[in-house]
């Protein structure tokens, strides 16, 4: 089993691309809002729940799916 799948940005796929740029885009925007002294809207928190979750399923196609499944080039 590769790990390095997990974080070595070559070897990330989309799902993990996404949750990645996701987490940190939410990041930013909190502390955006942490600096103009203004609250979250309500929920906001759960950004993080779903951005984990997604690189979590992404994670898991990652290392456990099959070898080339997400490459459907035709030439």
């Amino acid at each position: 089993m590769d790990f390095s799948k997990l974080y070595r940005p070559g070897a990330l796929n989309s799902f993990q691309f996404i949750a990645l740029t996701g987490l940190i885009m939410s990041g930013a925007a909190h502390l955006i809002l942490e600096l103009l002294d203004r609250p979250p809207l309500p929920g906001f928190r759960w950004l993080y729940v779903c951005w984990v979750a997604l690189y979590i399923v992404g994670s898991l196609l990652n290392l456990f799916g099959k070898p080339g499944s997400d490459h459907h080039h035709h030439h």
